[in-house]
């Protein structure tokens, strides 16, 4: 092929070219420009709210757990088979201040009583003539302690002995030693009886009625229930703002107002494996919604004054 042959091809390829990206440009600049949107300025508003500085209370609200405000052991203090009593003795009885709650065997202990009062009606009989004669002023005294003196009940007051050979007479015939004898074995009698010291519930059993105890045996685990106290774990750099007498409030989990508390101990040590202090509020349990011992309560603390603040939303 000649060199003109190919320059011809070339020239045809570039007018085609320039032609077509000619007509090109003459269609796009046919095109209608599109319509543009104004510009808007974002406008942003905030809340406000004029400052005002007040003293707030922040408080403090923690979890804690219901426990009795007295826990005792019940003890024999006599040796003998358990009688029953006024309240049954079986875990989860209730009981009143005042009930009997078991007695230990003791119809030894009353005759052994009696027999030493019939004795000591005996002296005191011999005594009478010689206290007329010699001390007449004393005489009438003796003689009403004499007549009050009963086998099923316990020992009137002795006399006042101001006389100083009245003393001496009655020392001589036993009659003071005795009297505080009698004294002595009506108090052991009292210990085969077992009252109850407050209103409560039996926790635990280890001996029933009609099982034998000796002296010092743990019969039973008494708790009471009508003042019991919420034990509320709080942080040691929390627990500084609690201060004793503080009132609370105590609230049950689904945030219903239970019961009206106070703080009444803190504790002065800080446990280990949670460097909390205990804080234990005391709830009386005779009023409102019942508590239960073991159960958990939420415990609302007033906590620290924060001085010229102002309270605003975290959002």
């Amino acid at each position: 092929m000649s060199w003109r042959k190919v320059t011809f091809i070339i020239v045809a390829l570039i007018i085609l070219l320039g032609g077509s990206a000619a007509l090109s440009l003459m269609f796009v600049s046919m095109k209608p420009e599109p319509p543009r949107m104004p510009d808007h300025t974002m406008k942003r508003f905030v809340k406000t709210e004029t400052v005002a500085y007040t003293d707030i209370v922040s408080p403090l609200s923690r979890e804690g757990r219901v426990v009795s405000s007295n826990e005792v052991m019940l003890v024999a203090e006599a040796s003998g088979k358990i009688l029953s009593g006024q309240a049954p003795l079986r875990k989860g009885a209730s009981f009143r201040k005042g009930q009997l709650l078991a007695s230990i065997y003791s119809d030894e202990v009353e005759l052994s009583i009696k027999a030493r009062k019939s004795h000591y009606l005996t002296t005191l009989s011999t005594l009478l003539p010689d206290i007329k004669v010699d001390f007449p002023d004393r005489y009438e005294r003796f003689l009403n302690f004499f007549n009050s003196i009963e086998m099923d009940k316990k020992l009137p007051d002795l006399p006042e002995i101001a006389d100083e050979k009245l003393k001496i007479f009655l020392a001589s015939r036993s009659v003071i030693s005795e009297y505080y004898g009698i004294q002595q074995d009506e108090k052991r009698l009292e210990r085969h009886s077992l009252y109850a010291p407050f209103n409560g519930t039996i926790a635990q059993v280890n001996f029933e009625v009609g099982a034998y105890v000796n002296a010092g045996s743990s019969i039973a685990k008494l708790i009471r229930t009508d003042e019991l106290e919420v034990e509320v774990p709080v942080e040691n750099h929390q627990s500084k703002w609690i201060k004793i007498g503080d009132k609370v409030e105590v609230y049950s989990r689904n945030n219903d107002i239970a019961k009206p508390g106070v703080v009444v101990r803190k504790s002065d040590f800080v446990e280990p494996s949670s460097q909390s202090r205990s804080i234990f509020v005391k709830v009386n349990n005779n009023t409102g919604e019942e508590l239960y011992t073991g159960e958990y309560k939420r415990v609302v603390f007033p906590g620290q004054v924060i001085e010229k603040s102002m309270e605003i939303p975290r959002s």
